[in-house]
């Protein structure tokens, strides 16, 4: 229940962002680590379709990888 609530709150945060904030590199990996409940491997800025994002790549307990994308202005999930 605890992480629910966490991840609720993280979720309503990254909502709440106005569209100018910047989104900072640690913001962006506690975001991908509530969303996926992994741990965070690597977080790098880049671009995709036009906008600038957080290329975070995290590590399952199942030990598989997978990269998270969030957007360097909002701080959501993409």
């Amino acid at each position: 229940m605890k992480s629910i609530s966490t991840l609720l709150c993280v979720l309503l945060m990254a909502v709440g962002m106005p569209a100018w904030a910047d989104v900072s590199r640690d913001q962006a990996a506690a975001v991908a680590q509530q969303v996926s409940g992994a741990r965070v491997l690597s977080v790098e800025r880049t671009e995709r379709d036009g906008r600038l994002v957080w290329r975070v790549k995290v590590l399952s307990a199942q030990g598989e990888v997978k990269v998270i994308l969030i957007d360097a202005a909002s701080g959501r999930v993409l």
